[in-house]
Order: structure tokens, then C-alpha cells, then sequence
């Protein structure tokens, strides 16, 4: 029996129910793939529902606010995945009627679709025989096929996906592509994989030379780097609030915070009341007490934010502020919706 092959009776054997594998909808899969990049199933399941209530077709979606998008997809992290999604449901609304591309290289014209979206969408909606790989394929073939290529290298990305399509089931591609998905996120884990009772196991050039744990290869992370965020809660007698709304193209881009104060390291009380000192655009304030004496570490993928929150009582009116009571309908990063459910006045 093949590679392919046992990798389809297992899964025919093992897939898990899952609702984007009961159709052919495009929107609905794409829908899926968006949601769980760099998502575990068990998290993404709740938003893919969510969204599917909120935006039953690419049309709801595209007719939608790009606030309501955001904050829907509050709680998920990498917000460009939802700001993508966005403009791709309008791109496929206005520029293809409505209609998804059936090929490959259609939908990876798309914005947001790369390689691994528009073969997956393909494979799985249109029967295109187009390999799939994600860090799951990754994990089964290297272990597999003992290569240890990095898998984050343009050498080794290459390779893969053309070890992928020459070992891919083409009669079937739909059931072996979410298959060898599947099997990399449940059989041949991260982390303790079930190699005992693998059926790969004879041909396992990984389990043989007893390279399980070291395979795949990755090349060093980027650094990570450390930045100290403040963030200005300021409040009037009629608990009004003030948030602004993040621009640029760094992260959180298009989502609202309380102003925010960055600074080169943790400063401390008597240091931030100098910092206000030099702020002549903000309310004059009768009060500052810190909310957290230690900061809250907010870790992302490259970064890691140390962050406190300021609490600013004033006696100027904010005539742009905006009621505390409301603050919970504006998308926000999951770390200041975090604050905003446990602050108490």
C-alpha cells in the first residue's frame, strides 16, 4: 500500500466531524482557512460560526463595516487576516461577481491567499490536484521521508511542495489533502507523536534513525523584541472615556485603544507624571494611580508588550469622549478588552 493510500484509510478511520468538511462552498472553506492560519480548530471553531451568522455569503461580508469585521474577529490575533478577508470579499463581489475562481492560480490572485489557502480551496471545492502544504504536511513528510531541510527556507519550501504533489493522491485529492492535514495534527503530533501505532511506521525514515523529536528543521525565529507600552485611561464625572484609533501599518492596525504612551522602558509613577508634564494635547487630570503595578506581558509573534494601565481622573469635560458603558461595541486588542471586563470605578 502507498503512501497516499494509508494516509486516506486513516483518515476515512479518524477524521474528526467538522462543519467546513461537510461542503463544497467555497466561501465557506475559505472562510474556514482564513480563520484557522496560525488558529488551533478547538479556538477557531466559535468564530467560524460567528461569522457564518453574521455574513451567510461573500456578499453579506462585503457589504459589511470594516469595524463590524474587526470586531467579530476580536480574541483571534494577527488582525491582517481579518482586514484581508475583508477586501477579498469585496474583491470577489466586484471583480468577480460574486463568484470564487476555480483554479489555482485564480484564487491565489486573491488578497490574503497564498500558496496553501488557494490549493487547499481548489483541492477541496473544485477537485484541482493541487498539493497542500501547511506546518502540519510539513511535519508528516519530513518525519516521513527524513528531510531535513528547514522548512522556513526557500530551498526548502521548494522542495516540499514538490515532494508533496509527487507523493499526492490525485483521483481523490479532496479526502487525501485534509487527510495528510489531518494525520500531521493528530497522528504525527508536534509533540508526542503516536508512532507505536502509526501506520507509516514501518517506512518511517524519522522513527528508524530515532529523528521524531528533531524533525522538521526551522531556522532561528526573528529576535524578539521588547517595547513598554502605557496606556492613558483618562475618566470625567460622567464616566466618559477617551479611545483613539490605531493607524500605520504596525500591529493592531484600524482597532481602538486608550491613547497610548510608549516609552524605552517600565516607568514608574513619579516618571510618568513627567512624561504628562510634556503633553499639552491631553485633559488636565486631578488624580493618576496605576491600575497594575506589574506589567502585563502581551506576547506576539515577534514582539512582547509590557504594558500598564494608567488611570487618569479629570475634571475637564471630554466632549470627545466616549462613554465607558460603550466602550465593549469598538473592536479593541484582546488585552485592553481584558482590562475593560475586570476594571472596576
Amino acid at each position: 500500500m502507498s503512501f497516499s493510500e494509508k494516509i486516506l484509510d486513516w483518515y476515512h478511520i479518524n477524521k474528526r466531524e467538522l462543519p467546513w468538511r461537510s461542503t463544497r462552498d467555497p466561501y465557506k472553506i475559505w472562510l474556514s482557512e482564513i480563520i484557522l492560519q496560525q488558529t488551533r480548530v478547538v479556538q477557531g471553531m466559535p468564530y467560524y460560526h460567528r461569522f457564518l451568522e453574521a455574513f451567510p455569503s461573500v456578499h453579506d461580508l462585503a457589504d459589511a463595516s470594516e469595524e463590524k469585521v474587526l470586531k467579530l474577529w476580536q480574541g483571534l490575533g494577527y488582525y491582517s487576516r481579518a482586514r484581508n478577508l475583508h477586501a477579498t470579499a469585496k474583491m470577489i463581489v466586484e471583480d468577480f461577481n460574486g463568484e470564487f475562481p476555480n483554479t489555482y492560480e485564480g484564487l491565489k490572485s486573491l488578497k490574503g491567499v497564498g500558496d496553501y489557502t488557494a490549493s487547499a480551496i481548489a483541492s477541496i471545492c473544485f477537485d484541482v490536484p493541487e498539493p497542500v502544504v501547511d506546518g502540519n504536511v510539513y511535519r508528516v513528510l519530513a518525519r516521513y521521508f527524513g528531510v531535513d531541510l528547514p522548512i522556513n527556507s526557500s530551498e526548502g519550501t521548494k522542495y516540499f511542495k514538490e515532494l508533496a504533489r509527487e507523493v499526492m493522491e490525485t483521483k481523490d485529492v479532496r479526502d487525501y489533502n485534509q487527510g495528510i492535514m489531518e494525520f500531521g495534527a493528530i497522528q504525527c503530533a508536534p509533540k508526542k507523536p503516536y508512532c507505536l501505532l502509526c501506520p507509516l511506521q514501518d517506512s518511517c525514515v524519522a522513527l528508524k534513525e530515532n529523528k521524531v523529536e528533531s524533525l522538521p528543521v526551522k531556522l532561528n525565529k526573528t529576535k524578539i523584541k521588547e517595547r513598554h507600552f502605557n496606556y492613558l485611561v483618562f475618566l470625567d464625572e460622567d464616566e466618559n472615556t477617551l479611545l483613539e484609533q490605531r493607524k500605520g501599518r504596525g500591529i493592531w492596525q484600524n482597532l481602538y485603544q486608550f491613547p497610548l504612551l510608549e516609552s524605552e522602558k517600565e516607568l514608574q509613577t513619579d516618571e510618568m507624571e513627567r512624561e504628562l508634564t510634556y503633553k499639552t494635547d491631553f485633559p488636565n487630570t486631578e488624580s493618576l494611580s496605576l491600575y497594575n503595578i506589574e506589567p502585563i506581558i502581551h506576547k506576539l509573534s515577534h514582539q512582547h508588550l509590557y504594558t500598564k494601565f494608567w488611570i487618569l481622573k479629570t475634571e475637564d469635560v471630554l466632549e470627545e469622549g466616549t462613554p465607558w458603558k460603550k466602550i465593549m461595541a469598538y473592536p479593541v486588542p484582546v488585552l485592553i478588552a481584558d482590562f475593560i471586563k475586570k476594571f472596576k470605578f
